[in-house]
């Protein structure tokens, strides 16, 4: 395959009452190849073409497509491509973080139109939804009234048992006000829009691969390396979250650890333990989050931290990939980009270096979405639950 090829989606029907169906597969087939012209959709979706044509009309008249400039060919009619209207759809994301929160407007070709961030010791409930009320509306205020008009959701990415992070996150016990609490009644008291909550670690992988490069596999393992490691994992081009929101908890997956202990792996490769050797050196860990991120200060630090997280990350993907066939391994984070593409060759390497016998070892790249995955792929939930396939 084609280092750059984007997969298809598979083909759509063309029996009544499928409508609906087919809407989201030609929006979806839109947003990942950019413009087409009908006749290249009807190919791809094995539809008719005047199923497609009709559905396109009905897109377009709705808002969501908008027409490109003829194509002429060499013979017949010219073709006419079809785009996604970025003020289609706008959605508000929240990432709930561990030190930080972000907050994003963004419009359906992804692009961030405003964003703005809280720090905290340890996040509370009055204070996030107080964030995110005054948030939206400041966001809201710099958009077009038709891009206000357009705005078809919010949502809210988080960790699960957000009242019950380990060390080094301990939080006081009032943090158990989180445990039970109903988002969408919260969110109701200050908008109508419609909520959606999804696991830190699957909305990154969200959009990795609605945005970034989780476009060109069919299936893969994504690794995120936040705060605690996390991941998430993608089947026959759709993100799996799973009846309990578990699926692709990655970081709980057991590793052996620098001292032959076996662990968690949330506990082997996170960013929590650079953080850790950085202050316990007396250095300024904030850099670490501030941006435009610059991790050149912690040289001494980081090369034993990307040696013990590549071969951890190595051995996850091994287990992972004996259990399902993934294709590929990703691995991203709320890293610089140069650390995240030495930590994909360095896991890579390792993993060559593994016994797989019986495993057809899988390739490995690095993502491209980076810091802002967590927060974008809360505010694509919207919509892709309402628009797109997932």
């Amino acid at each position: 395959m084609d280092g750059n090829e984007i997969r298809d989606l598979g083909a759509g029907a063309n029996q009544t009452g499928v409508r609906a169906h087919n809407e989201r597969l030609i929006l979806t087939l839109i947003q990942r190849h950019g413009a087409m012209a009908g006749s290249d959709i009807a190919k791809r979706t094995e539809l008719s073409a005047q199923t497609v044509s009709n559905i396109l009309r009905k897109l377009e008249t709705e808002g969501f497509l908008v027409r490109g400039e003829p194509q002429r060919g060499r013979v017949g009619k010219p073709s006419v491509p079809m785009a996604l209207d970025p003020d289609g759809a706008l959605s508000f994301g929240l990432k709930i973080g561990r030190r930080s929160a972000d907050l994003v407007v963004m419009n359906l070709h992804g692009q961030v139109l405003g964003q703005s961030q809280l720090t905290y010791r340890h996040p509370m409930p009055a204070q996030i939804f107080g964030y995110l009320e005054t948030g939206m509306a400041g966001l809201s205020a710099a958009l077009t009234p038709r891009q206000q008009e357009r705005l078809c959701g919010i949502g809210i990415a988080a960790p699960l048992e957000i009242w019950s992070w380990p060390e080094p996150f301990a939080a006081p016990g009032d943090m158990a006000v989180w445990k039970g609490l109903d988002f969408a009644e919260e969110v109701a008291r200050f908008s109508a829009l419609p909520l959606f909550t999804v696991n830190d670690a699957t909305a990154a992988a969200r959009a990795e691969h609605v945005f970034g490069r989780g476009r060109q596999y069919r299936d893969y393992a994504y690794f995120f390396l936040g705060s605690f490691i996390g991941g998430g994992i993608v089947l026959n081009s759709t993100v799996i979250e799973g009846a309990q929101r578990n699926a692709g908890a990655l970081g709980s997956l057991r590793v052996e650890g620098p001292d032959g202990q076996m662990q968690s792996l949330l506990d082997t490769a996170s960013i929590y333990l650079l953080e850790a050797a950085i202050e316990e050196a007396g250095g300024d860990t904030a850099a670490l989050w501030r941006q435009p991120q610059d991790w050149s200060g912690f040289a001494a630090h980081l090369e034993p931290w990307i040696a013990r997280s590549a071969a951890a990350i190595a051995q996850a993907a091994r287990a992972a990939c004996a259990v399902i066939d993934f294709e590929a391994v990703l691995i991203d984070g709320a890293v610089p980009p140069a650390v995240r593409d030495e930590l994909a060759q360095r896991v890579a390497a390792e993993l060559a270096a593994l016994d797989m016998r019986g495993i057809l070892p899988p390739r490995v790249a690095p993502g491209s979405v980076g810091f802002n995955a967590r927060v974008m792929g809360a505010a694509s939930a919207p919509i892709h639950a309402q628009f797109l396939m997932t």
